[in-house]
């Protein structure tokens, strides 16, 4: 199995650096995707977001075959919404992955390519009101969604709980769990100050959620 991670420039990092971690666990220690890929337009160098340089291992071009296929987000979706060769390969590669994720902002790709037509999705919170400006999406606040095989998360940290709950989909929940422990995931259930209570908050950090 083949295991893809879309890069483009300023991708935030840990839409993409969160998730590849648990699929490596996945992959070493229970049997996962064979073969994990960082696929660029090029293989050129690009930075992400916040200043990290990542070296893509192929491009669009020689991509193999994906069984699944992860979009995250970032600034950078503003512009690749646009990229005709980038929406081209999504498209071309969804047609026969197993599941197609997004984090974040990559949302935005995955609608841009057409596969968010009559589908549930979310995004980073900060960016549901411009999901919702679709009218064939359904935006729902929780910390991920599935729509048949296309998963969308929130932002940023989410793509961990997005991943791992793919890996339970997948290979089942002893594997997850498994996975889990590795990583060593297990986050508090704290909420620091009162950001979290704003009107503009996802609903799933809402009181009684």
């Amino acid at each position: 199995m083949n295991f893809g991670f879309l890069l483009f420039p300023d991708v935030e990092e840990l839409d993409f650096a969160g998730p590849w971690e648990i699929v490596a666990m996945w992959s070493k220690h229970c049997n996962g995707p064979q073969q994990r890929l960082l696929i660029g337009q090029t293989v050129n160098p690009l930075q992400c977001a916040n200043g990290m340089l990542v070296t893509p291992h192929c491009s669009f071009a020689d991509c193999p075959p994906l069984d699944y296929l992860l979009i995250p987000g970032g600034q950078g979706t503003r512009k690749e919404v646009n990229n005709r060769a980038l929406l081209g390969f999504v498209r071309q590669q969804a047609a026969n992955c197993r599941q197609v994720l997004s984090v974040c902002t990559g949302a935005f790709i995955l609608q841009a390519a057409g596969l968010l037509a009559n589908k549930q999705a979310t995004t980073y919170w900060g960016s549901l009101d411009r999901l919702r400006q679709f009218p064939d999406v359904t935006v729902i606040e929780e910390r991920f969604v599935r729509d048949g095989n296309i998963w969308t998360s929130a932002g940023v940290s989410a793509g961990i709980d997005l991943t791992l709950a793919l890996i339970a989909d997948q290979a089942g929940e002893e594997i997850a769990g498994k996975v889990q422990l590795g990583a060593e995931y297990y986050p508090l259930a704290v909420r620091y100050g009162i950001a979290h209570l704003a009107p503009e908050a996802p609903a799933y950090l809402r009181p009684g959620k």
